[in-house]
């Protein structure tokens, strides 16, 4: 779940701030896209439209409207009103899918530090702070959400030394991440299943450790946070190498995102039945993992080794 994306250039963020007098909606753009694509695709289905014959109301190839329908950029008004033209949206429906194409021109919460954030996971960034549920399995490190300071720091220092200001740059951001679970009046609901070797991973110092697992005890205290240790090595039995991470959002008739993060990359698949298969797995390694009631005795197990 994001755990270890700490890469990207380190060249200083020049686009902290919109330019003067640039207008920009407010709030992350990902939402509203998603919910504009998947209103769009409907439209253009029910009036019997192929994406070539319905970019030609507004000039654009099937590439461009494909990217608009999947919620892949940006939407120009113009461009939304052309299409509704062709597809005889009612006027009520129009103005709302217009306000939506508005807010697709949003920048995204992480914009000020794109530089350190990797193409391949800015979606899923943006899913997390939008989504009502993220469900994660994570075999080699403590999820992203769950790290301490000083954990995400080691993680930091040892897969990408640089100077101590970008260290605490990394730092900070991955720290703000986490204010979703505090959020007001509902926040995150997170449900980990962790492979027990993440804790035993020399990844950082044993001190280190110790503060980690004290605070993932502590967070199995949260009401919105369930966490589940499953035994050594399960994901060659079950899910394969790398973490597995799935978001519900709160918006009806949005689906479900698959999020596999790999160490240079990460995959979204989107087909209903990938979907489908991904929910098994996880519900698969929620079964094989102890309950999670045992989870704080566990973790009292394991630091008394350390």
């Amino acid at each position: 779940m994001a755990s270890i994306t700490i890469t990207g250039s380190t060249k200083p963020p020049s686009a902290r701030s919109a330019p003067a007098g640039a207008a920009r909606a407010q709030g992350d753009p990902f939402v509203p896209r998603m919910l504009l694509g998947k209103r769009l695709r409907e439209l253009r289905e029910a009036a019997r439209l192929s994406r070539p014959r319905a970019g030609l109301a507004v000039g654009a190839s099937e590439s461009k409207i494909a990217r608009l329908e999947l919620g892949r950029t940006r939407a120009k008004p113009g461009d939304v009103g052309g299409l509704l033209d062709r597809y005889g949206a009612e006027p009520d429906e129009r103005a709302t899918l217009l306000a939506l194409a508005e807010q697709t021109g949003a920048r995204p919460w992480w914009h000020g530090d794109g530089d350190i954030v990797p193409r391949w996971v800015r979606d899923y960034l943006s899913a997390e702070q939008a989504a009502k549920l993220v469900r994660t399995f994570e075999a080699q490190f403590v999820p992203g959400l769950l790290q301490t300071e000083d954990y995400a720091r080691e993680l930091v220092r040892g897969l990408r030394p640089e100077d101590e200001a970008e260290v605490e740059r990394r730092v900070e951001f991955r720290m703000r991440r986490q204010r979703v679970l505090r959020r007001r009046p509902r926040p995150l609901n997170l449900w980990v299943v962790l492979d027990e070797g993440a804790l035993w991973r020399p990844v950082c110092a044993p001190t280190t450790m110790r503060m980690q697992i004290l605070h993932i005890i502590e967070q199995c205290r949260r009401p919105n946070v369930t966490i589940q240790i499953a035994p050594l090595g399960i994901s060659g039995q079950i899910a394969g190498d790398g973490s597995l991470t799935l978001v519900r959002f709160p918006q009806q008739g949005l689906q479900d995102m698959v999020y596999l993060e790999r160490p240079d990359n990460a995959v979204y698949p989107a087909r209903r039945a990938e979907i489908e298969h991904h929910w098994h797995i996880f519900n698969t390694l929620v079964t094989e993992a102890a309950p999670p009631e045992r989870t704080p005795h566990r973790l009292a197990q394991i630091l008394a080794t350390y």
